[in-house]
């Protein structure tokens, strides 16, 4: 059977049909559909259409569903994809009918309303299919899953790739695409596209190599920067959708408190600030350029203020390769945490003034600087915590008096909450996996000591489940907020933890 044709093209970046055809993807993926008119929309997808040829507009229309219905099944993707080919091939002609595109695609909606669709389900359609006409179709093409928090895709062996590819090729790739798109498709759209291009590039040249593993081995040598720009570019951006610019500033600042605690907030948070621009602009960006870029520039501002004055982040920034030193950096261990004076405190005008939110995140490295294996997702909920005291406080009758309720609150719940996810995560950090797991046991053997030897078992997996998930400092951001609850207790509800 013959390849895709996306396949039999050497890749190394988006190929230049593709590239104004990136536009499109915000028209069949988008979140934020704006009412255009139904002759826009038709003719925006015919000239991609055309521009792209059939084989090209099916990939990236597998692509951008598959990242936009992260849960739904291959099967479903399929029908979705096989529906939008065929709309475009039939109604993007010379000859068709100026109705055609619209009839089509109503068409479509109406088989999406309808009570056993074979598209991708989501609790949001009744809501679209009680409006009519173009409302419906672009409520329905808003729609989408919510990305997947911990990627389920897993690279085959060489060998096991070839089978499946020489099995059935087309086949394979598209249920690579799939598969590959949804655990990963908070990177940005560009840089996936660039990924699962040159990775079916490359099954495809080696597999019919006389030295598959030779092959395999040059070619991931070739894509390493790649994989690790999409693997990043999916972390940071599923962070950044998941906190926002201002909390995703918060926590670039606590991670580099925690691997450089002898730096300065002088010195970290215009990096963080830096940080949380590149995302911004690059996350949701059709530039092919944007990330690789703009990370790089990043990297280089980080490596030129911190590589001098710390070992470890100067061998992370030795290297040429900007992209591959950013993930050496993100990969770091948090480091010892010096010996300092508790935390100095923000007063009640500092908190309330202008500089408010800024005490408010220096306070927070602060904390990060001094307690540097305490996971993202602890002083994520501590930064949260902060700004909904202020918000209460600042703006009540009495500031004074709703601040110190909440710094009594606080020295009871505060301290015993961060060391305990300072001992699970420290103690995660420092030990091999089994020797952790054995103290843990130990520890809840101690103080539960009328626990049968089956709920002692249940316990360590689930706090080993926590602390393998959530201490390391790349965790997914909502999975782990939920988590830290259920594992470490509730705290700060009441917004006192950052008033002390």
């Amino acid at each position: 059977m013959g390849l895709p044709a996306p396949i039999l093209v050497r890749r190394r970046e988006t190929s230049p049909e593709m590239r104004p055809a990136l536009g499109l993807l915000l028209l069949l993926a988008t979140t934020h559909a704006m009412h255009r008119g139904k002759a826009y929309v038709r003719d925006k997808v015919c000239q991609e259409f055309k521009i792209l040829g059939k084989e090209n507009f099916r990939t990236l229309t597998i692509v951008a569903n598959s990242r936009k219905y992260s849960n739904a099944t291959f099967e479903e993707i399929s029908h979705l994809v096989r529906e939008i080919v065929s709309l475009a091939e039939t109604c993007c002609t010379e000859s068709a009918d100026p109705s055609c595109y619209d009839a089509g695609s109503s068409a479509l909606s109406a088989k999406s309303c309808g009570g056993s669709s074979p598209f991708p389900s989501h609790p949001g359609t009744a809501g679209c299919c009680a409006q009519e006409g173009l409302e419906q179709k672009l409520c329905l093409a808003a729609l989408r899953h919510s990305p997947q928090q911990l990627p389920r895709y897993l690279q085959p062996s060489n060998e096991e790739l070839c089978q499946a590819f020489q099995k059935d090729p087309k086949d394979f790739a598209d249920r690579f695409l799939h598969e590959y798109s949804s655990s990963y498709g908070q990177a940005p759209l560009p840089v996936l596209l660039g990924s699962t291009t040159t990775f079916l590039s490359m099954v495809s040249t080696c597999c019919i190599s006389p030295a598959p593993t030779a092959c395999f081995l040059k070619e991931k040598l070739e894509r390493k920067t790649l994989s690790l720009l999409t693997l990043m570019s999916n972390r940071v951006c599923s962070r950044f959708a998941a906190y926002g610019k201002d909390k995703v500033t918060v926590s670039y600042l606590a991670s580099l408190a925690q691997k450089m605690p002898s730096a300065s907030f002088e010195d970290l948070f215009p990096l963080a600030e830096d940080a949380a621009e590149v995302f911004s602009q690059c996350c949701d960006s059709v530039d092919e350029d944007c990330m690789p870029k703009k990370l790089s520039e990043h990297t280089a501002k980080a490596c030129n203020t911190l590589g001098p004055r710390d070992k470890r982040f100067a061998t992370c920034c030795q290297g040429k390769n900007l992209v591959q030193n950013y993930f050496c950096i993100s990969a770091l261990p948090p480091a010892t945490a010096p010996t300092l004076p508790p935390a100095p405190k923000p007063t009640d005008g500092q908190l309330c003034g202008e500089e408010g939110a800024r005490r408010a995140k220096r306070y927070l490295f602060e904390l990060a600087r001094r307690h540097t294996t305490i996971p993202d997702a602890v002083l994520g909920k501590l930064y949260d915590a902060s700004e909904k005291a202020r918000g209460e406080c600042c703006s009540a009758k009495d500031p004074p008096a709703c601040l110190d309720s909440k710094r009594l609150r606080m020295g009871e719940e505060l301290p015993p909450f961060l060391e305990k996810a300072e001992q699970l995560c420290g103690q995660y950090t420092q030990l091999n996996f089994l020797d952790f797991k054995k103290r843990l046991r130990e520890s809840l053997a101690r103080t539960m000591a009328d626990a049968s030897p089956e709920l002692l078992g249940q316990l360590v997996e689930q706090r080993a489940d926590f602390a393998s998930t959530c201490c390391p400092p790349n965790s997914p951001p909502l999975y782990c907020a939920d988590k830290v609850s259920s594992e470490l207790g509730e705290a700060c509800d009441g917004g006192s933890c950052l008033l002390g």
